[in-house]
């Protein structure tokens, strides 16, 4: 894209902020993201715009929309590994005898689109979901009871919880037998997305 890495760094924020909000970042909330002044956001915006590759309303807060269809930096990273067998616990492998891979993006392919979560607490622990664990999202706007969602609340709030819907009231339900459900009323709470996988990695850096 011929782009500096700080105009990067700008358009990466506004495609993660788009895919966990759905809608897209002010030049506030972007500045508050990178940690820049707004000034220095509308500089970046504006050598975005002049090469192609984002547009915007100049008299509305929230359009800015990414338009190049070429793949980003930290899109272009190998996504397949390989698959060498099967094991069970105290049984040897099981080859394949073909060498096969296993494609994590083919995995967890969405027509909505997908994006990961870092878990933070321990709320969703008798889910086997962790702390430091990573959560496969499917941007969707509603769920099936029971399904583990990233809500949405009005305060800004978001959370990881089970979700149902209860008459007018939705109940945000944890997986920890030591705390309590939220039950809020229905149009106070938005599905951003749904879990659809788990990633966790037992390597430390």
């Amino acid at each position: 894209m011929n782009l500096t890495p700080r105009q990067l760094d700008v358009l990466v924020a506004i495609r993660n902020y788009r895919h966990i909000n759905g809608y897209a970042p002010t030049m506030q909330e972007l500045a508050d993201t990178l940690g820049t002044s707004k000034v220095t956001i509308f500089e970046h915006v504006g050598a975005l715009e002049r090469k192609r590759v984002i547009r915007r309303d100049k008299h509305k807060a929230r359009s800015l929309e990414i338009i190049s269809e070429e793949k980003m930096p930290d899109e272009n990273r190998p996504t397949k590994l390989p698959l060498l067998g099967t094991i069970a616990a105290g049984s040897p492998i099981e080859a394949i005898e073909n060498r096969e891979e296993l494609d994590l993006e083919a995995m967890f392919a969405a027509k909505q689109g997908v994006y990961v979560l870092r878990v933070r607490g321990e709320s969703m622990i008798e889910d086997h979901l962790c702390d430091g664990d990573f959560v496969v999202i499917e941007r969707r706007e509603t769920a099936r009871a029971g399904e583990q969602v990233v809500a949405l609340l009005d305060t800004g709030e978001a959370t990881l919880k089970r979700y149902y819907r209860e008459g007018g009231k939705v109940r945000l339900q944890p997986a920890n037998s030591n705390m309590e459900p939220r039950i809020v009323d229905a149009d106070r709470v938005r599905v951003q997305g749904v879990v659809i996988g788990v990633l966790r990695s037992y390597t430390t850096h």
